[in-house]
């Protein structure tokens, strides 16, 4: 069985964290969002309910095909430790 976090070439991209490339526009037309995944760095169709900026950091919560996937906004628990 396959997991989220698994090197495999089968590998989901679902539950992994991303950063936006491309700005997403909502309803409007999809992004870019970049994730490490399978060893590497892999750029997907990023869409999203809401408009995302370049760089807002993502999860991804479900694949729409092999190169697309829904994200939703995420503020990275480590990052906000940082900043206090």
């Amino acid at each position: 069985m396959t997991t989220p976090n698994s090197s495999g070439p089968d590998s989901s991209p679902i539950g992994l964290a991303g950063r936006i490339t491309t700005a997403t526009r909502g309803a409007d037309g999809p992004g870019e969002v970049e994730v490490r995944i399978r060893g590497g760095t892999e750029t997907f169709i990023a869409r999203s309910a809401e408009p995302l900026a370049k760089n807002q950091a993502v999860i991804i919560a479900q694949t729409l095909g092999p190169r697309t996937v829904i994200v939703l906004p995420w503020a990275d628990p480590v990052e906000s430790l940082l900043e206090l």
